[in-house]
């Protein structure tokens, strides 16, 4: 059984409904190195809903034999309200029904009020500016209000996380190969978890905008480290969040969900959080990529989809990836649209949808060299 389980109730949003979140907490509480684990915080990217129900029997079983040496918490449904977003038959869950816009932007953000706080208190002690740092972040966010149902769901799901070593979000994409997204200042944390998942691609960044959850917990100690330099107090980077797209959004499967969880385990005992000996390092699959080298091909006009390339498979910059077809267009039956990649690479993720709408993005080719028109800032595009 976990050490505790926490449920933290979610407002109301109407008289006689609650939601509430569920974190399961395994290991000593307060213990080092702490992970953080959560799934589906877009409500209908559902593997990794899977995974989490492998990891927890997992953790279970290294519970019973104590051995876990850290703190590991999962919160296997980050997103209830999101579960709840059905429209005739199909579950939508990675916009807000309520105005509130994507489930994973728009975190709070702790770096201002905590600078101000911190500004002449650091010192020479890495160890004691992290729990300074720690407490000062957590005191911040205590200090937001969250009157609206979603809004208290990211405070919570920030508190359960904010003062964690290891944060693991875990998406998927449409129709997608393994791959994930973290900072460039980790880059090493990032190579290691890529190579034990057997990812396709690593996209590293540096500013991509938008405050996800991921960017919430990780990017104030960079932001901080920045910020007060001038203090001379070192601050070390002391949370490696990432998040992790487990494929398509069909791929539920308990053979790869239980592949995915054995992997993920297996980095937590890189990482001294569980007792065991993980085995080799597996070699990489690829070679870390800038996220501002991700293609991002969107439809000219509406039309029927129709792909040239298929996922997994290697774009050279110049190449026709799909064809847009108007099914009203002249000639009849021949108005097609080629859509061309403007950089060499692979083909990473697409969408499902096969009718498209103007302006509408549909695949992702990731390649090694940053493209001009991508923002830093602007870099998830939604």
């Amino acid at each position: 059984m976990p050490t505790s389980i926490h449920r933290i109730a979610l407002p109301a949003p109407a008289p006689g409904t609650q939601r509430s979140l569920l974190a399961h907490c395994y290991g000593p509480p307060g213990a080092r190195p702490k992970a953080y684990i959560q799934a589906a915080l877009h409500a209908d990217e559902i593997p990794g809903l899977l995974v989490a129900q492998h990891l927890l029997q997992a953790l279970e079983q290294a519970q019973a034999e104590q051995r876990i040496h850290g703190e590991v918490l999962v919160v296997p449904v980050a997103n209830p309200i999101g579960l709840d977003q059905h429209l005739n038959g199909t579950l939508l869950g990675r916009l807000n029904f309520d105005g509130g816009g994507n489930f994973n932007r728009d975190f709070p953000d702790l770096v201002a009020g905590a600078r101000e706080r911190l500004r002449g208190h650091l010192s020479g002690d890495a160890v004691a500016n992290v729990a300074l740092i720690r407490a000062t972040l957590r005191a911040v966010l205590a200090e937001q209000s969250a009157p609206r149902e979603s809004d208290a769901l990211q405070h919570a799901l920030l508190g359960l996380a904010l003062d964690a070593d290891i944060v693991l979000d875990l998406h998927c994409d449409s129709e997608a190969l393994l791959h994930l997204y973290a900072s460039r200042w980790q880059r090493e944390d990032a190579v290691t978890l890529g190579a034990e998942l057997g990812v396709a691609a690593v996209l590293l960044e540096e500013n991509a905008g938008g405050r996800p959850f991921d960017e919430a917990c990780a990017g104030p100690w960079w932001m901080l480290r920045a910020a007060l330099a001038e203090e001379g107090g070192p601050i070390p980077l002391a949370c490696f969040a990432t998040t992790v797209e487990l494929r398509g959004q069909t791929d539920v499967r308990d053979e790869t969900a239980q592949a995915d969880a054995a992997a993920l385990l297996r980095f937590l005992q890189r990482r001294g959080v569980l007792a065991g000996d993980p085995g080799p390092l597996p070699e990489p699959r690829c070679a870390p990529t800038p996220l501002e080298g991700v293609d991002v091909l969107s439809a000219p006009a509406a039309g029927v989809l129709v792909y040239r390339k298929a996922l997994g498979e290697r774009v050279d910059a110049g190449e026709v990836v799909a064809e847009l077809v108007d099914p009203l267009g002249e000639p009849w039956g021949a108005a097609r649209v080629p859509i061309h990649s403007t950089t060499t690479g692979l083909l990473l993720a697409r969408v499902r949808e096969r009718l498209l709408r103007p302006g509408q993005k549909f695949c992702k080719i990731a390649g090694a060299a940053p493209l001009a028109y991508r923002q830093p800032g602007k870099l998830l595009q939604d």
